[in-house]
C-alpha cells in the first residue's frame, strides 16, 4: 500500500499555502495520512470553523493534533481566566477535529511567573479540561519561553503536574537552538513524550533569541535539507531506541515553500519521510540509488 512505510510521519498545514482543501489534498496526494492542523486553518476558513472541521474529516486524513495554545501557564487574575476561556474554545476545536492531542507552548509571556507549582497547578487545570473531551496536552518547551525553554524543563514540568493526559511534546529545531542532548531522553517516560516535531535549518549556530525566532517562523527546512542531519538522524533513533512509537510531524515554517506549488512542497516532505523512515529506521529496504541527507 503506497505511503505505508511512512504512516508514522505527517505534514503540517502551517508549511503550505492556499486554502484547506488544497492543502489536504497536496498532503493525501503525496501519500501522507495524517496532518497537523493549526487554529487558524479552522477560524480562516471562508465558510465556518465547522465546515473546515467538515473538509479535514472528509479528506480521509487521521489528525495528528490541533495548535497551538500559547503563553497560558504562570498567569493571574483576569489573565488567567482569560486564558482558561481561550483554552475551553481550542479544546473545544480539537474535539471536533477528533484530534487526539492539543499542543501547548511554554509562555514568553512578561507577566508569567517563574514559581514552578504555579505553572505546573495551571498545566494540571489545562489537561483536567481536556481529559473529559479524551484529549491529551503535549507542553513543548519553546527556545525563546520566559522561563521554560528546553526539553528539561518542560518534561520537569509535566512530573510536576502529575496528570495522565499531559506529555512533552519534543520539538527538533528548539532543542537543536538550546544544543539540548539527546542524552536527556534517558530521564523521560517514552509514554510520556506525545509528538515529535521535526525541522532542519540551514546555519550550524543561531548565536541571539532575535536571530532564533526569526529562524523559527521564516526558515526551517525538512529533515535532510538541512545542515543538521546528524544530528536529526541521533535524534529519531534515540527515540525509537527509547520506545517511541508516536507520530512524527514536519513542522516547518518556510517562507520559500509557501511560494511554491503545493504539491512540489509535498513531494520534498515525503523525500524527506522516506529518508527517515527507509535510511534512518530501516522500515524498508532502500530505493535502488536512494541517497540521504536529502538536497534538493
Amino acid at each position: 500500500m503506497p505511503g505505508t512505510f511512512i504512516r508514522d510521519f505527517g505534514m503540517d498545514t502551517i508549511t503550505l499555502a492556499g486554502p484547506l482543501a488544497a492543502k489536504l489534498r497536496a498532503i493525501r496526494g503525496a501519500g501522507f495520512d495524517q496532518v497537523m492542523l493549526a487554529a487558524r486553518d479552522l477560524v480562516g476558513h471562508p465558510d465556518g470553523w465547522r465546515a473546515a472541521v467538515a473538509e479535514v474529516h472528509a479528506s480521509g486524513l487521521r489528525v495528528t493534533g490541533f495548535q497551538v495554545l500559547r503563553d497560558f501557564e504562570g498567569l493571574s487574575g483576569h489573565l488567567h481566566d482569560y486564558k482558561v476561556d481561550i483554552a475551553r474554545s481550542m479544546i473545544e476545536m480539537c474535539e471536533a477535529l477528533r484530534s487526539p492531542l492539543l499542543l501547548a507552548c511554554s509562555s514568553t509571556s512578561r507577566h508569567a511567573t517563574a514559581d514552578e507549582e504555579a505553572i505546573a497547578r495551571d498545566l494540571r487545570k489545562l489537561a483536567m479540561m481536556a481529559l473529559p473531551r479524551g484529549i491529551r496536552v503535549a507542553y513543548e518547551g519553546l527556545s525563546w519561553g520566559r522561563h521554560v525553554n528546553d526539553l528539561v524543563g518542560a518534561w520537569r514540568l509535566v512530573q510536576r503536574a502529575d496528570v495522565p493526559n499531559l506529555g512533552v511534546g519534543v520539538d527538533s529545531f528548539h532543542s537543536f537552538a538550546t544544543r539540548t542532548p539527546t542524552e536527556v531522553l534517558q530521564d523521560i517516560d517514552a509514554e510520556r513524550i506525545f509528538l515529535v516535531q521535526l525541522a532542519d535549518f540551514m546555519w550550524q549556530e543561531i548565536r541571539t533569541v532575535e536571530e532564533r525566532i526569526d529562524t523559527a517562523r521564516h526558515f526551517r527546512v525538512f529533515p535532510g535539507e538541512g545542515v543538521h542531519s546528524d544530528e536529526l538522524r541521533d535524534l529519531v533513533l534515540a527515540l525509537d531506541a527509547k520506545g517511541y512509537r508516536g507520530d512524527y510531524s514536519f513542522e516547518v515554517f518556510n517562507d520559500d515553500y509557501t511560494q511554491l506549488p503545493l504539491e512540489v512542497v509535498a513531494e520534498r516532505a515525503r523525500r524527506s519521510a522516506t529518508w527517515l523512515a527507509e535510511d534512518v529506521l530501516r522500515r524498508a529496504r532502500p530505493l535502488p540509488g536512494a541517497r540521504s541527507p536529502l538536497r534538493a
